[in-house]
């Protein structure tokens, strides 16, 4: 049995079955957590479970990475910038996704076309990422800055469902 469906949902992602689900919520509890103990908990051998994973892996389901607090490295400034899009959104989307201090970005509907998320080491390069860089690109409108002064809480854990 597959855990990955080539076949798509009806939102376009892949199919899982309940173990693939099941793997995928013990990994989000603890992305460290021992294939042996995932498979006990889930009711397959090790290697099956390191299998399962790696299919997951490849198909883009899921990735397993440390989440660090910028705080805590060095990065002591984050913020969302809302972007209004003259002409087509992808060039800018695009564009935006290869800039290193750029960890989120997504099309969005409403009043701003895009919204991304930028994580520096401080306000002077939150400025020079801003002005030199996202404001200079072909296509963006207006950028607004929405800086972070605490964060209450940032997770992963919203499942499969």
């Amino acid at each position: 049995m597959t855990c990955v469906s080539d076949h798509s949902a009806s939102r376009g992602g892949p199919v899982l079955d309940e173990i693939a689900k099941q793997i995928i919520a013990e990994l989000q509890e603890d992305g460290r957590r021992a294939y042996a103990t995932i498979g006990k908990a889930v009711g397959l051998s090790e290697a099956a479970v390191r299998q399962r994973v790696q299919k997951l892996a490849d198909a883009g389901v899921i990735q397993i990475v440390a989440v660090t607090d910028p705080l805590q490295v060095g990065l002591f400034r984050q913020a969302m910038i809302a972007i209004t899009v003259e002409g087509p959104v992808q060039p800018v989307v695009d564009a935006l996704a290869v800039i290193d201090e750029i960890n989120y970005v997504v099309v969005c509907a409403g009043r701003y076309d895009v919204l991304c998320e930028a994580v520096c080491p401080n306000d002077e390069a939150l400025l020079e990422l801003v002005s030199t860089r996202i404001r200079a690109l072909a296509g963006v409108r207006h950028a607004e800055i929405m800086v972070y002064l605490k964060l209450r809480k940032q997770t992963y854990k919203y499942g499969t469902r």
